[in-house]
């Protein structure tokens, strides 16, 4: 239930992305003047006849933003209340930290009348909530709780990929708020022209937009080059691993629609749907590149679940919940055997205040007896 609802947040963010993006491509950013208000209004309580022309857009971004930072709350509530891997608790707090920044800084964009700065800093810090859901939805996922951790293929280090699919998020992310800068700056179309530049390969003349543009442009690029080579390296190294092939084929897919939705936003000029599918394309693209960053450290992941909250009982592994059968899922636990990605000695099979345990410390001891 709880990696349904967390799912279920995510997908919202999407949405919200999504409305975002139409606010700023609707050029709607001040079309209701006031915050927390509305026209005055109690957000909550504006009148929907009044949801005309590009108030639609931006009273109807409050209103998802608003309902997100609400179901957030219930979430790091949750999982705070709930969840026996501390760590995954303080990443609930984080995401409701974000999210209330990121309702302030929505404010203070109207109020300070779009600025720049402050619009870039809006939209980079909804990609970095929608990773923070993103990543809740995968560590409370079934199959990242019950992986099995004893196939050597899904244990075994690869220090290379890692880097890899690390480096490539954070370039994608990067890349992002260039993306982010050249469209709160104007310089959307700065470069009117593609897939050439002025006629070029680069362009004849520079200002300070079209250095923008231009970075976005080879960013892109790059950013390509980086999700070619750690799919590549996917399929090399793990292909027996689905877990990581399935995400490696639609991040491919992706960063093909997303170059895409970029050519068509110039040759359209800057049409406002497409524009718009080209930010949520590109938040979809972080996305997948940080689920398979975060796959490829899952037992450094699993490890750290051992880490239990203080008054958690004894009667958690590795962060997954054990019943009085001693199982983890519907998987017997043995001797020698994974339980959260931790291997468990013989002797460490059953946990202290386990029912199996207390039984055999109380057995007598004939040792010795003749």
């Amino acid at each position: 239930m709880l990696h349904r609802f967390s799912t279920f947040i995510a997908g919202c963010t999407v949405l919200l992305i999504l409305a975002g993006s139409l606010v700023t491509s609707h050029d709607a950013g001040l079309s209701v003047p006031d915050w927390p208000t509305s026209y005055g209004w109690n957000m909550f309580t504006f009148p929907p006849s009044m949801w005309v022309a590009n108030i639609l857009y931006e009273h109807g971004h409050r209103l998802i933003a608003s309902s997100v930072g609400f179901l957030t709350i219930v979430l790091a509530t949750w999982l705070w209340t709930t969840e026996p891997r501390a760590w995954l608790g303080w990443l609930g707090v984080a995401a409701l930290g974000a999210v209330i920044a990121q309702g302030v800084l929505g404010g203070l964009t109207v109020l300070f009348f779009l600025p720049p700065a402050v619009s870039t800093a809006h939209a980079g810090l909804a990609e970095i909530f929608f990773c923070l859901t993103v990543a809740i939805a995968l560590f409370t996922s079934p199959a990242w709780i019950q992986e099995d951790n004893t196939d050597p293929d899904r244990r075994a280090a690869d220090g290379t990929l890692r880097r890899l699919a690390t480096t490539t998020t954070v370039l994608v992310y990067g890349q992002i708020l260039i993306g982010a800068a050249m469209r709160h700056t104007g310089a959307g179309l700065a470069i009117p022209d593609f897939p050439l530049m002025f006629g070029g390969i680069v362009p004849d003349h520079w200002t300070p937009a079209i250095a923008v543009h231009f970075a976005h442009r080879l960013g892109a690029v790059i950013v390509s080059a980086f999700v070619v080579t750690t799919v590549s390296l996917v399929w090399a190294r793990r292909p027996q691993r689905r877990d990581l092939t399935r995400p490696a084929l639609i991040l491919v897919a992706l960063v093909a629609i997303q170059v895409t939705l970029g050519a068509l936003t110039v040759v359209s000029r800057r049409d406002p749907w497409i524009n718009s599918f080209h930010v949520v394309c590109g938040a979809l693209v972080l996305a997948t590149s940080l689920v398979i960053t975060l796959r490829t450290w899952r037992v450094e992941f699993a490890a750290a679940s051992v880490r239990l909250k203080p008054d958690t009982t004894d009667d958690y592994v590795g962060g997954v919940r054990i019943g009085s059968d001693q199982s983890v899922g519907s998987v017997r636990l043995q001797p020698d055997q994974i339980a959260g990605g931790v291997q468990l000695p013989a002797c460490a099979s059953l946990r202290r205040g386990s029912p199996e345990r207390e039984a055999r410390r109380r057995q007598p001891d004939h040792r010795g007896q003749a």
